[in-house]
């Protein structure tokens, strides 16, 4: 081997030993519900709203580098910093917070890991199988955040090659696309109902998180250009699944009821055949075992550590947290499959918590990103703050339409009853 490729192999090398907490952070925000979606907004709404996706994107890169720069410059996690400089009830009632919500919705990567196998080989327990090594996995390694760094990169590729394969199967429309990048191009209309399509791209808790994976990878200051070229890249691996399942859903099931991700595949089977739905099948396991592990670790790590009881995996209680985020999950699929019936309760509930917690984590982030005394010359800059500002107004409008489109209707009509 020359000089010359010898250089070139170990730049390869060294910019994907840069890659991991952002490819993590993408696979919590690429999971069953980004997927649904995603695919509802591209059979309603065609192409035209692929500019909210890319919006929704630049959000979320600005607040996981916020975090990023946070946990690289004062090496503690934001719970920490939180607990310090705000008290401890703040920190507390963000744990508490995105502990209900991973644990409400933790039964939907269940449903998602049980919809992919179950449209194989009929079996109600699969939920009971994959909680079971996904406990495994918790206990059995010291190094835990190496082994699930390497484990969600294989996720990531098999996303990628997934998705794009079945876009390739459904030859969208390359002109439409383009016009979709630009606010009020292509067709349809803007209305609240996109908010959820922002929820699920702009995922305040798994930013939020990013503070505590670029300390896990044990980065510092002179490591923070590998941790913003990771984030970067985690952002774009969110735009390219997200947009490449819209447009499959906009090319081949425009007018199509979507009511879950098993209708997607259903929908899949006439147009593509067994291989282009067996391949949607793959790429909706990756996203939602890769999002059910991360998922449930934010859940049990910031619970943890807002309470003081560590903050890392090698600490005994994150783990012990997250555990309890992965049965809970799996009792409330297993109720759902076996009965049909979904737990409204918890969902209003986990959909009331989110209104507070997410726009409390975002300016929390924001806060302390701004703190000079904290961030020195790393402190946010004028464009940061001005999409992070962007960002959170986003979050309280998501936030308002929650409590007064979904949360409050369901509480009358309980009052009502």
């Amino acid at each position: 081997m020359n000089s010359s490729s010898q250089k070139a192999s170990s730049r390869v090398r060294r910019i994907l030993g840069s890659l991991g907490p952002g490819l993590v952070t993408a696979c919590v925000v690429i999971g069953p519900g980004s997927i649904l979606t995603s695919s509802q907004v591209g059979a309603s709404q065609g192409y035209s709203k692929i500019w909210v996706v890319v919006l929704s994107v630049i959000f979320m890169l600005t607040y996981t580098s916020m975090a990023a720069r946070l946990g690289v410059v004062t090496r503690q996690s934001t719970s920490q910093l939180i607990t310090q400089r705000i008290g401890r009830p703040v920190a507390v009632l963000i744990g508490v917070g995105v502990f209900f919500i991973a644990s409400a919705f933790q039964f939907g990567n269940n449903l998602g890991v049980h919809s992919a196998l179950a449209t194989y080989v009929e079996f109600d327990y699969w939920v009971v199988v994959f909680n079971a090594l996904s406990l495994m996995f918790l206990f059995a390694f010291k190094n835990l955040y190496r082994i699930l760094e390497r484990l969600m990169a294989v996720f990531v590729g098999v996303m990628l090659a997934a998705f794009a394969l079945n876009l390739g199967f459904a030859r969208p429309d390359v002109l439409q696309m383009a016009r979709g990048l630009l606010p009020g191009g292509g067709e349809g209309t803007m209305g609240l109902a996109l908010l959820g399509l922002v929820g699920t791209t702009f995922v305040a808790a798994a930013a939020y998180y990013q503070s505590y994976l670029v300390r896990f990878r044990g980065w510092t200051v002179e490591d923070l250009r590998s941790g913003l070229f990771d984030a970067r890249v985690g952002a774009l691996v969110m735009l390219l699944i997200t947009v490449m399942i819209m447009s499959t859903a906009a090319a081949v099931l425009r007018g199509k009821e979507l009511r879950s991700v098993g209708d997607v595949g259903q929908q899949l089977y006439p147009l593509f055949g067994e291989t282009g739905r067996a391949i949607f099948c793959v790429g909706l396991f990756a996203a939602a075992f890769s999002s059910f592990l991360v998922n449930s670790m934010i859940g049990g790590f910031l619970l943890a550590a807002s309470l003081g009881l560590g903050d890392t995996p090698a600490h005994r209680w994150p783990r012990i947290l997250t555990a309890a985020v992965l049965l809970i999950g799996m009792g409330v699929a297993l109720v759902v499959i076996k009965t049909g019936t979904r737990p409204v309760a918890a969902i209003v509930a986990a959909q009331a918590v989110t209104v507070i917690a997410a726009p409390l984590m975002a300016a929390a982030l924001l806060w302390l990103a701004n703190q000079k005394d904290l961030m020195g010359p790393y402190r946010n800059g004028p464009i940061s703050n001005l999409l992070g500002g962007a960002g959170l107004v986003t979050l309280l409008l998501m936030a308002f339409y929650t409590a007064a489109f979904k949360v409050w209707p369901q509480v009358a009509k309980w009052l009502g009853g």
